[in-house]
């Protein structure tokens, strides 16, 4: 049976529904992880959950250690991956409380550890990352959306910035212009690590508000409090579909 992992982004502190079992520790060549991973049950199957942002700390999206993450998660035998992510929107079509499953990333995002090839192998470490998302996983998840009715957006362009600060007007028109629909700070390298390290991978966004200049009124953090929680609990509600039908026992 495959193992699946759960990474939480902002407003998915703790894994509701999840039966803890246990708590690892685990030591990387990179590292600490943002915080210890919990294994435990839900829906039937086994699962693992990482908050990227740690907590109750708040590790900024630039800080992030992304290469202790992903590979603390494949030291486990984790096979696939279901990242969440608050994004803002762009497109007409990602207005806030959308859920988005993207099928395409652009990265705008620089400085960070991004990848696991430090050289030493003495072969170049290419990785085909034509679809930066895994098909199979993310038709799971489509379909899982679909049988349950959840309205959802079954694709889109995941535009990554650095962060922490949100991004200008100017840079958002750019970033529309590029064909992006949504934007948000955590998709990369994250994306890319997986796929490097062998673990499916693919993600679920939470429009929580307009990209900056596409509003009628300043980015208000408490809207974007009202809709996370929200939106969070579809979110549970998918992944619990998920994990019912893929990885249970």
């Amino acid at each position: 049976m495959k193992r699946l992992a759960i990474i939480g982004g902002t407003g998915i502190d703790e894994l509701e529904g999840l039966e803890i079992v246990g708590e690892h520790e685990v030591r990387s060549p990179y590292g600490a992880p943002s915080r210890a991973i919990q294994e435990g049950a839900m829906a039937g199957g086994q699962v693992f959950f990482l908050q990227r942002h740690g907590s109750p700390n708040a590790i900024p999206p630039h800080l992030i250690n992304y290469r202790a993450n992903l590979w603390a998660l494949h030291s486990l035998g984790v096979d696939d991956i279901v990242a969440i992510n608050a994004v803002g929107g762009i497109t007409p079509a990602m207005v806030p409380g959308r859920l988005v499953i993207p099928d395409q990333i652009v990265d705008y995002t620089w400085g960070r550890e991004h990848t696991i090839d430090d050289g030493r192998s003495g072969q170049m470490q290419h990785i085909d990352f034509t679809e930066p998302y895994d098909r199979d996983l993310r038709q799971a998840l489509l379909g899982e959306a679909d049988r349950a009715g959840i309205a959802h957006a079954s694709s889109a362009v995941h535009g990554v910035t650095q962060g922490p600060r949100l991004e200008t007007a100017a840079e958002i028109r750019r970033l529309a212009q590029d064909g992006c629909d949504i934007v948000g700070m955590t998709g990369m390298p994250e994306a890319a690590l997986a796929r490097e390290l062998g673990m499916a991978y693919a993600s679920v966004c939470m429009v929580v508000n307009p990209a900056p200049g596409l509003g009628d009124l300043p980015i208000a953090l408490d809207m974007m409090q009202e809709i996370l929680q929200r939106e969070a609990s579809v979110v549970r509600q998918l992944l619990t579909r998920l994990l019912a039908a893929r990885y249970s026992s």
